[in-house]
C-alpha cells in the first residue's frame, strides 16, 4: 500500500547570484539574433524548452547539424526566473523537481550510471541534465507545522493525519490507493490498450469521485462524505491544473503510473516536490542552450512547416530554413496552430483540438522574512476556500525564521484561475493576500512585493502544467500524440511515457525524438 499523508495528499506541481534571463551573453550575443533569410540544417527543433534543447543537445553530440527555432525571447520554455533583488530569485514557472529512484540523498553521480527504462519513480533524466551543466539542489523548505483551512476554520497539525477532517482524510487516501491500484494496469505506451480503457475513457475523474467503477475484484463506490470529495478534487486540481470533470479517468490513470503512484505526484517527501535548484529552475535550461551557442534562434515563431519530396521547409517571419527532418517540441494544442503543407492527417489534426492546457497563476508575495517560521509553521497550507487553495515557502535557500526574503507562495487553479482571468491584477492581488492573512494571520497583510504569473495569457504556453486528455481523447486520437508524420517529429513533456507533464518528462521526449531523427537520417 502507498502511505500518502495529508499534507502530501495535498502538495501539488533559490540562492545565487542574480543571472541573465537570457541563455547567453558577452561574445555570444549573436546566438540571440532572430533567425533571418535562408539557411540549411539537417534538422530544426521547434521550441527552447527542455524538450527541445534536450533534442538539439542530442543531435548535437552525434554530429548532426542542427537548428532550434524559439518564438519566445528566451529558452526555457514553460520555467522562468524573476529577480526578487539583487542575489536572489523566484521562479515564476515550473520550479520543483523529484528524487532520483537510485539516489534520493547521496547528490548525482556519472550520468552513465542512470537508468534509462526502469525509472518510473526517479527524474533521473533532468537530474543528469542538471550535472551537466553543473545546476545544484536543495530540499524545499518542509519544517513546522501545517495548515488546513476548512469550514471556515483554521487547524494546524504535524504527522501523517489532520486533526480537522480524520474521516475525509481516510476517504481520500482511500480513493488514491484505489488510482494506484488501478493505474498499474494501463500501459505507458498505449494506454488505449488497458483492461478497461473504454470505461475509464468514458468517464471523468468526477463520475469516478461520484460513482465508481466496476474494476474486478477491487470495487470502488465513490466518495461519500464532502470533506473526503473536497480533498480529492484539490488533489486533481493541483496535478492537472483542471477541474476533475474535465479529465478523463483514464489520463488520470496514465499520468498517475508515468510517475509512480499518486503519492510520487503529490509528495513533497519523496516526490514531485522535493527539491529546488540553486539559480532556479529555467538555469538549467539557459546553461544547457549556451553549448548550442548559435544552434539557438530566439524571437524566431514558426509559421509554417512545408514537407517536401527532399525534406522540410519551415518558415516564419522574414526566414526559412531547408532540412531533413523537423521536431516540434511544443505543446500539442500550440503545435496544431502551426500551417503544415501538406495537411497534417486528420487524427494528429484532431489530437491538438483535445488536448486543452490547464489554467493556473503562479502567485507569490514577498517579505521581509519568512515570518511564519518564527511562529512553527512550515508555509505549506490547505484549504477549501479560493482563490489560493496551496501554499508553500518560496523563500531562498540562505532565508532563516528571522532573516529574509521570505516568500510565500500559492496557486490559483482551474477553476478559481479560469475565473481570476476576467479579474484586475489589483483584484487577484487583493484575493491572494487575503488568502494569506487566512492562513498565515495579519502579518501576510502588508508584502513588500506581489508577484504573479498567468500561463494562460503567455502567447507561447497558453496554459499550464501541461495539456490534458477529457473523455475519449486516449481511446480514439492517442495512437496520433507520438506517431511521426513524414518528416515531422513530436516531443514534449505531453509526449513523455515517464513523469509525462514534468521537465524530466520533457528531457524523456526530447531524447526520444532526436532517437528517431537519428533513425531516420541513417535510412
Amino acid at each position: 500500500m502507498t502511505s500518502v499523508s495529508r499534507r502530501d495528499l495535498l502538495a501539488g506541481g533559490a540562492l545565487g547570484a542574480a543571472v541573465s534571463f537570457l541563455p547567453w551573453s558577452g561574445d555570444d550575443a549573436d546566438a540571440a539574433t532572430p533567425a533571418h533569410g535562408r539557411s540549411r540544417a539537417e534538422v530544426v527543433v521547434v521550441g527552447a524548452g527542455f524538450a527541445g534543447i534536450s533534442a538539439a543537445r542530442h543531435l548535437n553530440a552525434q554530429g548532426i547539424d542542427v537548428l532550434v527555432l524559439e518564438a519566445r525571447d528566451r529558452v526555457g520554455g514553460r520555467t522562468l526566473n524573476h529577480a526578487i533583488d539583487s542575489r536572489h530569485i523566484v521562479e515564476v514557472g515550473g520550479q520543483w523537481l523529484g528524487p532520483d529512484k537510485n539516489l534520493p540523498d547521496r547528490g548525482l553521480s556519472d550520468p552513465a550510471d542512470y537508468p534509462t527504462d526502469d525509472a518510473v519513480t526517479g527524474q533521473s533524466y533532468i537530474w543528469a541534465l542538471a550535472k551537466s551543466v553543473g545546476v545544484t539542489r536543495y530540499p524545499t523548505y518542509n519544517t513546522g507545522r501545517y495548515v488546513d483551512y476548512r469550514n471556515g476554520s483554521v487547524a494546524t497539525y504535524s504527522g501523517r493525519i489532520p486533526t480537522d477532517t480524520p474521516t475525509g482524510a481516510v476517504e481520500a487516501g482511500e480513493a488514491i490507493l484505489a488510482i494506484d491500484s488501478r493505474c498499474a494496469t494501463v500501459p505507458l505506451d498505449a494506454p488505449w490498450r488497458a483492461p478497461h480503457a473504454a470505461e475509464w475513457d468514458g468517464m471523468t475523474v468526477q463520475s469516478w469521485m461520484d460513482h465508481g467503477d466496476s474494476f474486478t475484484g477491487q470495487p470502488f463506490a465513490g466518495l461519500v462524505t464532502r470533506d473526503g470529495r473536497q480533498l480529492v478534487e484539490l488533489a486533481i486540481e493541483s496535478v492537472f491544473s483542471a477541474e476533475p470533470r474535465d479529465v478523463s479517468m483514464l489520463h488520470a490513470l496514465f499520468y498517475t503510473h508515468a510517475a509512480g503512484s499518486f503519492g510520487s505526484l503529490v509528495n513533497t517527501n519523496n516526490g514531485a516536490q522535493m527539491y529546488r535548484l540553486h539559480g532556479g529552475s529555467q538555469l538549467i535550461a539557459i546553461r544547457a542552450a549556451k553549448t548550442l551557442g548559435d544552434r539557438v534562434r530566439l524571437s524566431s515563431p514558426v509559421r509554417e512547416i512545408e514537407q517536401t519530396a527532399r525534406g522540410v521547409v519551415v518558415h516564419g517571419k522574414g526566414f526559412e530554413v531547408h532540412a531533413r527532418r523537423v521536431i516540434v517540441a511544443i505543446p500539442p494544442t500550440l503545435a496544431g496552430r502551426i500551417d503544415y503543407r501538406p495537411l497534417l492527417p486528420a487524427l494528429r489534426d484532431q489530437l491538438t483540438q483535445r488536448m486543452p492546457m490547464g489554467t493556473v497563476i503562479k502567485v507569490q508575495c514577498v517579505y521581509d522574512e519568512p515570518f511564519w517560521r518564527a511562529d512553527g509553521l512550515a508555509g505549506q497550507a490547505t484549504s477549501d476556500t479560493g482563490p489560493v487553495k496551496i501554499t508553500f515557502d518560496n523563500s531562498p535557500p540562505d532565508a532563516t525564521a528571522h532573516h529574509g526574503p521570505g516568500v510565500l507562495m500559492g496557486f490559483i487553479e482551474a477553476s478559481d484561475g479560469r475565473k481570476a482571468l476576467s479579474m484586475s491584477r489589483d483584484e487577484r492581488r487583493r484575493g491572494v493576500i487575503d488568502s494569506f492573512v487566512r492562513y498565515y494571520g495579519p502579518k501576510a497583510r502588508r508584502p513588500s512585493a506581489y508577484i504573479e504569473k498567468s500561463w494562460a495569457a503567455e502567447e507561447w504556453t497558453r496554459g499550464c502544467y501541461a495539456g490534458y486528455f477529457g473523455p475519449g481523447g486516449w481511446m480514439d486520437f492517442g495512437t496520433a500524440l507520438r506517431e511521426p508524420v513524414g518528416r515531422i517529429h513530436w516531443a514534449g513533456t505531453e509526449t513523455a511515457t515517464v513523469w509525462t507533464g514534468y521537465m524530466d518528462g520533457a528531457v524523456r521526449s526530447g531524447e526520444r525524438a532526436a532517437n528517431e531523427v537519428r533513425r531516420a537520417l541513417r535510412r
